[in-house]
């Protein structure tokens, strides 16, 4: 899914290089949705590709664009490199659904150890500490619900994956930003004008219910199952988690158990919803971190300030509970150890 031409005209060749190195090149092969585009549920069918890569270019690329910065853009750039496979799947397996930061704590070791990368980080002259927390950078990233370069780049690219938006549309949200200052001074993407501002957090509160949905979190939570049986049954390492994705599909194939778990992953496409579990399938209940964008207009505050709806809408979102039990029809429970 490569959109950059959104972002930046061309990728310098600054980036260019950083991202042709094994930690980099990895993340091709790690997808944006968790796994879920592996299912059969129709919400995921027929997404485009669209890779822990593609997102770390565009964020990047972003960060490039609005401060030409080589320093924030690489540590931009480099700020997925510890994603295991499936992402948050992950996160799930270590039993950290509502921060699902669990995965991220590797980052600093895996760029010191890369001596491709490092050998790049020389000539531009930076160090690994420089460009291994990107939370330094507030135009890189900051706090929720405020709009960064990683919570940016992968709202527009979801809102072209799920076809909420037209490229067009996308392109028309990005011309409108500058780099502003949010009310304690500190950098922030910022839209120009009311109107875009408000239906680009419309859109973004549609991707939000989307990332919790009862699809999502079943698939995540199911996945993350698996991957702790293969793990326990000895077909997968620790380590495994952190390679790419078809070489993990290709362990838990080479196995009968976890093949069959695998196939019937897959094929999961119905979604059930109960007020409590019920007899036979694979029911269960699961709450996730709920994610949204409340964006800054120029001279106006955020968009929730001006644009009551919205507020109201974001309220529904966040209060609206987690309780259902949720199963898929063609669930099937995983094999005994």
């Amino acid at each position: 899914m490569e959109h950059y031409r959104i972002y930046h005209p061309e990728i310098p060749a600054f980036l260019s290089a950083c991202a042709e190195t094994p930690s980099l090149q990895r993340l091709m092969h790690v997808g944006m949705n968790c796994g879920c585009e592996y299912t059969s549920f129709p919400r995921f069918a027929g997404l485009l590709p669209y890779s822990r890569f593609d997102h770390s270019i565009g964020a990047a690329l972003i960060v490039w664009h609005f401060t030409h910065d080589e320093k924030q853009a690489v540590a931009a750039l480099l700020h997925d490199v510890a994603t295991p496979v499936f992402a948050h799947v992950v996160d799930f397996l270590k039993g950290d659904y509502f921060r699902q930061e669990a995965t991220e704590s590797g980052t600093e070791a895996i760029i010191a150890s890369d001596a491709a990368l490092q050998r790049q980080l020389s000539l531009l002259g930076l160090s690994t500490e420089d460009v291994s927390d990107y939370h330094r950078y507030p135009v890189a990233d900051n706090d929720s619900p405020q709009l960064s370069a990683d919570r940016l780049e992968y709202t527009l690219g979801n809102l072209l994956n799920y076809r909420i938006r037209t490229q067009a549309q996308v392109q028309a949200f990005y011309d409108d930003l500058f780099v502003g200052t949010d009310g304690d001074g500190r950098p922030e993407l910022v839209f120009r004008t009311e109107e875009t501002a408000i239906d680009f957090a419309k859109a973004a509160l549609v991707c939000s219910k989307i990332y919790v949905s009862d699809e999502d979190r079943y698939a995540m939570q199911i996945l993350s199952e698996l991957l702790g049986y293969a793990i326990r049954a000895g077909v997968l390492s620790e380590d495994d988690l952190y390679r790419d994705e078809p070489t993990v599909i290709a362990k838990l194939c080479a196995d009968a158990k976890t093949a069959a778990a695998w196939r019937n992953f897959r094929s999961c496409r119905t979604v059930l919803c109960a007020d409590e579990p019920q007899t036979g399938g694979v029911w269960r209940q699961i709450a996730a971190k709920k994610r949204y964008i409340d964006p800054l207009i120029a001279n106006k505050g955020r968009v929730t300030a001006v644009f009551e709806p919205l507020r109201e809408a974001i309220g529904a979102f966040l209060e609206k509970p987690q309780t259902c039990w949720i199963a898929a029809a063609e669930a099937q429970p995983l094999p005994e150890e």
